[in-house]
């Protein structure tokens, strides 16, 4: 059986290996000091399969992640110079490749859909293939892999450290950001098993208006958005403005739809998505991906969307979900 968990170490040892290319990289101002984060990170995949089964203490884990907390917070990562082609060389041969530079980017979705479909629920002897309710995410992976290959092999490169090469400076542009979805998934969860739900569903049931529908309507979709603005993912906002206010309030009080509320209250957190830098995966990766001279300059653009999107989910809910 094909277990998610091996995926997770094959991540470890690139990112091991990423952090031992820039321990020697001598353009890297901070080279000792961005190896130790990435290298952290990269143990920490092998190390946490040893915790998840109880069979390693996890206070080396917490210890390592406070590291990688102190090592970013102090600006102590930077990047060293890119060993690629120059853009002319990058011009002629996109020219040269033409429509097949799109086939790597195709095989990603190709396998996961074949994967979480096809392959999903095939056994061999009895045991299942794939591990059950990982199979869309093994199969996102083995598209990455399977897209390497593709790429390796429409290009014409040989030479697997020039991808490796090219994920380390891909990583160096990124930075700590790259970790901020993953920590902010977290923190959802963290904040809803500590009760701060039941907590702000109590301040908002003693100030609400009894049966004033538009006004928990309001309550509800502008929470949703703010909580995500601060938090960042709306996957995170979503438990505890819906144990707040979505459920106890709307659903079970006003007798809402519980689908209606519950989606269109989730679209209203993805338009605090779309103005905080706190979703760094939308907002500040693509603006350092690009090189933008505003590093805010995505959630600027976007800001008069969010304000319409979010004033049009408050109507909808009203209108529609009761």
């Amino acid at each position: 059986m094909i277990k998610i968990e091996w995926f997770f170490w094959l991540l470890g040892l690139i990112t091991v290996i990423n952090a031992g290319q820039m321990a020697v990289d001598r353009s890297n101002p901070k080279r000792l000091t961005s190896a130790a984060f990435w290298g952290l990170l990269g143990v920490s995949f092998w190390y946490g399969t040893g915790v998840a089964a109880e069979s390693l203490p996890a206070e080396p884990l917490g210890a390592a992640v406070l590291a990688m907390i102190g090592l970013a917070g102090f600006n102590l990562l930077a990047g060293g110079v890119p060993r690629t082609t120059t853009p002319e060389d990058r011009t002629a041969s996109a020219a040269s490749l033409g429509k097949r530079l799109f086939l790597p980017a195709l095989v990603i979705p190709a396998v996961a859909i074949a994967c979480a479909t096809v392959l999903k629920g095939f056994t061999i002897g009895g045991t299942p293939l794939l591990e059950p309710k990982s199979e869309t995410l093994i199969g996102l992976v083995l598209g990455c892999v399977a897209a390497l290959v593709v790429a390796m092999f429409v290009t014409g490169e040989k030479k697997l450290s020039v991808p490796l090469n090219d994920g380390r400076s891909l990583m160096e542009t990124m930075g700590a950001a790259l970790l901020l979805p993953q920590l902010l998934a977290v923190l959802g969860s963290v904040f809803a098993a500590a009760g701060v739900g039941d907590q702000v569903g109590r301040i908002t049931n003693a100030i609400l208006p009894e049966g004033q529908r538009l006004v928990a309507v309001v309550a509800y979709c502008l929470g949703m958005a703010l909580f995500t603005i601060v938090m960042g993912n709306a996957f995170a906002a979503f438990p505890v403005m819906t144990a707040a206010v979505g459920w106890p309030v709307l659903v079970e009080q006003m007798n809402g739809d519980a689908a209606a509320v519950l989606a269109i209250g989730m679209l209203a957190g993805f338009c605090g998505t779309l103005c905080t830098p706190m979703a760094a995966n939308f907002n500040v990766v693509p603006a350092a991906l690009l090189e933008l001279k505003d590093q805010h300059g995505v959630i600027k653009a976007q800001l008069p969307t969010a304000g319409v999107l979010l004033g049009c989910n408050i109507v909808i809910m009203a209108l529609f979900a009761f």
